[in-house]
């Protein structure tokens, strides 16, 4: 089979189950999604405005870096490790118990009873539940910007509702006027991700908690915070405090991202408790998280030197990329997450299949008429990993 009928092959097969689930790491989502959507070009078709490259030799490569789904290459937690095997034996049982003391944990942390949380495998699980709870049926649509993370988003459109994009501002912010403005009786939420993918970029606490606060009043507002541990502490400004006064605010965090949990699966959601129990008598979110793994979030809760040695590490990691590109001529947007993002030159397709050529995995996504390069900070040898590609593709 020659490279153009491969690369026709591979194309056609994605829009089959089967060929996502062979690909999951190509769907935008950080987890395995449903058939793609695509273009006439062969790209993943996300809105007019936000499109993604599909590596043409993905399932072949075994990566020496992989930068392409914003893991932490540091993790998890020595702790978390230990506690994780010592509690291996158990993992025949159920962790209804345990869970309940994770549950707790996390509720002392927000500052919320446990009646305001639900558990689940991940965040993205969670949000894919409450796209489903909320859209079932009843139609509707939901109000984010564009791009964004897509995961609530396509399952919202799976179940026969309508995804309202609004682009973001200049400063990839999130235009939260227009947002408010996009909203209309048949809203039945909007979904913001702060900070956001694939921009990595974030939107102003104090704007971000006014628009909660007043737009949570007429339709309910879910704040993805994936990414908000990466930011110094004293930055870290979430919207958990909103749910606290009883606004209808639903706040996702994870343990994938600084605890270095992604294949662990755990996350949370808090929320008010008549929102939550519409998704509790429907799914149990706890029940797809192991009894280890609930001891394995405990014990990396407690390890405060590993998160902060993480986030030392990204940010180092993060100021070498920075000076990188700035060496080879490339501008880029600066990123408040485990990633960031850089315009090429190159046509997207070319770029990445030549950066996979090189063992280096990246994304590559089309976004208002401009191809970029999205790539997820590993450690230090694999960032110079990818520098190195990058100067052989691009230059």
């Amino acid at each position: 089979m020659n490279a153009i009928n491969r690369r026709t092959w591979l194309r056609s097969s994605l829009m089959s189950v089967g060929g996502a689930a062979l690909l999951p790491h190509l769907s935008f989502g950080e987890t395995a999604k449903a058939p793609l959507n695509m273009d006439k070009e062969g790209r993943a078709l996300y809105s007019p405005f936000f499109k993604e490259y599909i590596p043409a030799n993905g399932h072949e490569v075994i990566l020496k870096a992989k930068l392409n789904a914003n893991e932490n290459p540091y993790g998890p937690s020595p702790k978390a490790v230990a506690a994780f095997r010592e509690k291996a034996d158990l993992g025949n049982r159920y962790a209804w118990k345990e869970l309940l003391d994770l549950i707790e944990k996390i509720a002392e942390k927000e500052g919320v009873s446990r009646q305001h949380l639900i558990m689940g495998p991940g965040s993205s699980d969670l949000l894919e539940k409450v796209g489903m709870v909320f859209f079932f049926e009843n139609g509707g649509n939901v109000v984010s910007a564009d791009p964004s993370y897509m995961s609530l988003m396509k399952v919202a459109e799976a179940t026969g509702a309508e995804w309202k994009p609004v682009p973001l501002k200049e400063d990839w912010s999130h235009d939260l006027d227009a947002m408010e403005k996009a909203i209309d009786a048949n809203t039945k939420l909007v979904y913001i991700c702060n900070p956001n993918n694939p921009t990595g970029t974030i939107t102003d606490a104090d704007a971000l908690y006014d628009f909660c606060s007043r737009v949570s009043e007429k339709v309910p507002v879910f704040v993805d915070e994936a990414y908000l541990d990466f930011l110094p502490e004293k930055d870290q400004r979430s919207m958990v405090s909103l749910v606290s006064k009883g606004k209808n605010v639903i706040v996702a965090r994870t343990f994938s991202k600084i605890h270095g949990m992604a294949g662990l699966r755990v996350g949370y959601v808090v929320g008010l408790p008549e929102t939550l129990n519409r998704i509790n008598k429907i799914t149990r979110g706890g029940m797809g998280i192991s009894l280890p793994s609930v001891y394995a979030a405990k014990a990396s809760m407690d390890d405060l030197e590993f998160q902060n040695k993480t986030r030392k590490l990204n940010n180092d990691t993060k100021d070498y990329v920075y000076k990188s590109l700035k060496k080879l001529g490339f501008e880029y947007v600066p990123s408040y997450t485990n990633f960031m993002i850089f315009p090429i030159a190159m046509e997207g397709q070319a770029f990445l299949d030549k950066m996979y050529a090189q063992g280096v995995g990246v994304r590559s996504f089309n976004i208002l008429g401009k191809d970029w390069c999205r790539v997820s900070m590993g450690t230090m040898d694999e960032m110079k990993m990818f520098t190195g590609a990058l100067q052989d593709v691009a230059g």
